[in-house]
This record gives structure tokens, C-alpha cells and sequence, in this order.
């Protein structure tokens, strides 16, 4: 038995050492975001041997003087004792905490490098559905999370919800009902806390599933490195310890960051308060989009409709940030449709040379961060000395002219990025180097690239597919707007000679470098 143990072991690292991969962005992400999610599984389970998820009211009886004989819910006063009376219990505290502000950065950093590089294309289309996934489960988690400490910040944030929850027309009241367990407070704690411990299992399986799919389908090709021939390096044990360095220094920062920076200190919040809230509060930066969307909404938008109150300040917030996710998740399969590609694609792309890609994802980058940053209006109008109003008004201005301004100017920016290669790429680069010629004309010394530099810089244009009449010569409004939408992409949309070709007429897949060619008809 440990023979055959052994054996399988030494297969398993021959597999592992002639799979070859290349360093990315979004693989040097990955990392980052397993990391926090086992330090996060580390310090959770700690902590729980120790929290008790209770609203019920108790008196405070701990060291810290100021809170002395205040009533408090079992959850503050656990808080308060992890915090300030068990060993080592506020570091694990914030790196938690820490950990949980760091991964949904990870995270958006990784779906931002996938975007913009194709990393989405067939056959990844399925990834990045598991990457969108997770990104919510993140959320999901760290909402959760955020009241569990039951201070006056959380209780804040929860009087939100719950105006937020009852302002949903027809179901509003039943649904603050079953998610607080009736009046506010109810029972929100003990039910954020089965919420908080579920997720993590849902996000250890989406992690899980991300990695056999990151198995099956292979890593991705950086476009330099296809441009060069460079065939990565081996998954073990070189891929795989430059992993586990990244990890150890991920985990050293948050550990650092959990014993010297103070987050969230409880007891100067004090316990929450059914009865007040605390003024300037704010939540993670992570859910700031949300409270920012309630935000840009203009006051009394509401009507009476069906005897019920309709509140759109609440509503069009909600429909927005849904449009946003829906967008986000089904971009992948809109590109494919519109583009008529077929083809498994496992070369990365440069984002110059995908204009309308770019520009959507630069404009839909901005709607995020203009919900974002009003969240913090009311800090900026006080920092700056600045109405409220006004910072409101300049994001909203901002919310609606921002992203088709932002798109117009970043895709201009990636054309001309295209024209600067070609240039390079014809009359390779400036020098510096001035010359007088024979006839006392003066010229500059231009370098010339390289092979592999000028297999990138020279590029073909990707044609849109051609649309097709039925039996009887007309289109369909479907492949109307499919031929109108795959016209506008394809604009300025290129590939560098060499590298796979998509066609309107056929699918072509052609192995670069020095691979063979299939046609698939």
C-alpha cells in the first residue's frame, strides 16, 4: 500500500512538472485570493470558539472601564472579550478583518486583467462565470460579517438594510420580517451568523471548481510570451513555489497589518443601539457601490401604484446594480454571439487591440467607481469644505455623461496606440539619432525590432460576421442587430498576423507559434 502510495505520488509530480505555465496578472491574483481565504478559514475558526452569535441583552462586566454596567447584546460583549481579554485575540480579530478587505480587491483586480486580456473567451467562458460567482459570495460574506460585532457602526448599517428592505413594494414588510426575525433588531444577529458560516463553504467549492476547470482547460498564453515562443515554466516545482512565496507574503501582511493597523475598534463605537446611530458611518469599501447608488437617486421618487408606494429612490438604486451584475456576467457570451466565434482561444489578447472591449469595460469600471466614491460623499464634502449637494450633483453629472465619454476616449486612445505600432512595426524605433545624408538632407536612425517584436506590433484586422438571409431573403431582428452590434466591435479590432484567425466565412484556429494549422468548416 505505501508503495502504490509513493507511485502515485511520483506520477502525480511527473504530470505536475511537465505541465507548463506562464505568469499573469490574474494568476498572480489567484493566489492572493486563496491566500486571504485561508487565512480568513484560519482566523474564522478561532474566533468562533470564542464569539456567541446572540442579540439577547446582557450587562458589561470587562475591563474596558468605559462601557462598565451598560447593557449589551452576548454578541458586543464576546466582541469585547476577543478583543481585549483573550491572547492574541485582537490580531486575530483584524487580520480577519483585514483579509476580508483584501480579497475583494484581489478579486476585482482579477476580473479587470481577465476583461481586458480575453482571459473570458472560449473555452473560459465557464471561469469566468466562477470568477463572477465568487465575487459575490465574497460580498455576500463580508455583509455578513460586517454586523456580527453588534456596535453602533454595524447597528447603523443594519437600520439601512432594513429601510432599504421595506421600501421593496409589496413583499417589503414580509421580507424585514423574515430577514430580522421580526422588529428591528430581532434575531438579525443569529441569522447573519448561519449566513456567515455557510458562505465560505459555497466559496470553497467555487474555488475548488475553478481549479479543476483551470486544469481541464489549461492556463492561458500571454501574448508576449506566444510572440517570443517562450513555453513558460514548469507547474512543479518552479510555478509552484513562486506560488507558495507569493502566499507566505500575502500571509506576512495581513498578519502585520492585523498587529499594527487598528480597524473596526468596537469599543470606542459602543454597543448598538435599536434607538440611534452613529453619524458618519460608513460601510466596507467593498458594499460602498450600494450605498453610494442609494445616494445619487434625487429625494421623493415615489408614486402610488396598485395600493402600494412605489420608491424608486430604493428601487432604480437596485434595478441599476443589477443591470451592472448582469452585464458583467453575461459580457463573455454577448461577445461571442455578436462576433460569431466558435473558436477555442487560449492566446491572451492586448487590450489596444480590442478598442469596443476596452472602452466598454473602461466605461463600466467607471459607473462601479462613481457608485463607489458617493458613498464618501459626505467625507469629501466636509474634508474639502464643500457642499453635500454639489458633490452629489457633480457624480451624478458624472454617472451619466462619465461612461460613453469614457468609452469615446479609450477606444480613440487604443486606435491610436494601433497606428503607434504599426509605425514601429514598418520603420522600427526612434533613436534619437540624427544624420546628415549625402544630398545634406538630415534623417534619424531608426532601430528595427526584432522578429518577436514585430510577430506582436503587425496585426490583421478581425472581420464581423456576415449575416445571412433565411430561405425567402429577409433577416430576422436577431440577426439584424447581431450583424449591427459585430459591425461596431469589430471596428479596429485586430490580431497580430500570426496569431489565430476568425473569420466571418470559417473558424480557423491557427497554432502560434510554430504549432499546426486546423480549419474547422
Amino acid at each position: 500500500m505505501r508503495k502504490q502510495g509513493r507511485d502515485r505520488w511520483r506520477e502525480l509530480l511527473a504530470d505536475l512538472s511537465q505541465r507548463r505555465v506562464h505568469l499573469t496578472w490574474a494568476s498572480l491574483l489567484a493566489v492572493v485570493t486563496a491566500t486571504c481565504m485561508m487565512v480568513l478559514a484560519v482566523t474564522g475558526i478561532l474566533l468562533v470558539t470564542v464569539y456567541q452569535p446572540s442579540s439577547a441583552l446582557v450587562t458589561y462586566d470587562g475591563v474596558y472601564g468605559p462601557l462598565a454596567g451598560a447593557r449589551v447584546s452576548e454578541a458586543f460583549d464576546s466582541v469585547m472579550t476577543i478583543s481585549l481579554e483573550t491572547a492574541g485575540g485582537l490580531l486575530v480579530r483584524q487580520a480577519h478583518h483585514w483579509a476580508a478587505l483584501v480579497m475583494p480587491a484581489s478579486l476585482i483586480m482579477q476580473l479587470l486583467a481577465t476583461f481586458f486580456s480575453g482571459g473570458f473567451r472560449r473555452p473560459r467562458q465557464a471561469g469566468w462565470l466562477l470568477l463572477v460567482a465568487l465575487f459575490v459570495l465574497v460580498l455576500l460574506a463580508g455583509w455578513s460579517g460586517y454586523a456580527l460585532p453588534d456596535d453602533m457602526l454595524s447597528g447603523t448599517g443594519l437600520r439601512i438594510v432594513q429601510g432599504v428592505t421595506l421600501a421593496i413594494p409589496v413583499v417589503g414588510s414580509w421580507a424585514s420580517m423574515w430577514l430580522f426575525g421580526g422588529e428591528f433588531p430581532g434575531k438579525i444577529i443569529e441569522h447573519l451568523y448561519a449566513i456567515h458560516l455557510l458562505v465560505p463553504v459555497s466559496i470553497t467549492a467555487v474555488l475548488v471548481a475553478a481549479a479543476v476547470f483551470w486544469w481541464r482547460t489549461g492556463p492561458t498564453v500571454p501574448v508576449r510570451a506566444a510572440a517570443t515562443g517562450s513555453t513558460g515554466i514548469r507547474l512543479w516545482p518552479d510555478a509552484a513555489l513562486k506560488a507558495l512565496g507569493m502566499s507566505a507574503m500575502t500571509t506576512a501582511v495581513l498578519v502585520l497589518l492585523g498587529a499594527l493597523a487598528t480597524i473596526t475598534p468596537v469599543w470606542a463605537y459602543g454597543p448598538s443601539d435599536p434607538g440611534n446611530v452613529g453619524a458618519g458611518s460608513q460601510p466596507d469599501w467593498y458594499m460602498g457601490f450600494l450605498d453610494g447608488a442609494l445616494r445619487l437617486v434625487p429625494s421623493g421618487w415615489e408614486t402610488e401604484w396598485l395600493g402600494a408606494t412605489w420608491t424608486f429612490a430604493v428601487l432604480v438604486p437596485l434595478l441599476v446594480v443589477g443591470a451592472w451584475f448582469v452585464a458583467l456576467t453575461v459580457y463573455p457570451f454577448l461577445e461571442s454571439w455578436v462576433m460569431g466565434d466558435a473558436v477555442d482561444h487560449h492566446v491572451l489578447e492586448r487590450p489596444r487591440n480590442a478598442p469596443v472591449r476596452t472602452g466598454v469595460g473602461v466605461a463600466g469600471a467607471l459607473v462601479y467607481g462613481v457608485l463607489w466614491g458617493a458613498a464618501s460623499a459626505d467625507i469629501v464634502a466636509t474634508r474639502f469644505h464643500v457642499s453635500f449637494e454639489s458633490v452629489i450633483t457633480v457624480l451624478q453629472v458624472t454617472l451619466v455623461v462619465g461612461p460613453p465619454v469614457a468609452f469615446g476616449l479609450t477606444r480613440r486612445i487604443a486606435l491610436g496606440l494601433q497606428r503607434k505600432d504599426r509605425e514601429i512595426a514598418i520603420h522600427g524605433h526612434e533613436t534619437g539619432r540624427i544624420v546628415r545624408t549625402l544630398e545634406g538632407g538630415y534623417v534619424e536612425i531608426h532601430a528595427p525590432v526584432d522578429p518577436a517584436e514585430g510577430r506582436l506590433l503587425t496585426t490583421v484586422p478581425v472581420g464581423a460576421v456576415h449575416t445571412r438571409t433565411d430561405q425567402e431573403g429577409r433577416l430576422s431582428a436577431g440577426r439584424r442587430l447581431r450583424g449591427l452590434l459585430g459591425s461596431r466591435f469589430a471596428e479596429g479590432y485586430v490580431r497580430p498576423v500570426d496569431g489565430p484567425l476568425v473569420t466571418a466565412t470559417s473558424a480557423r484556429r491557427v497554432a502560434w507559434p510554430g504549432g499546426s494549422r486546423q480549419s474547422r468548416r
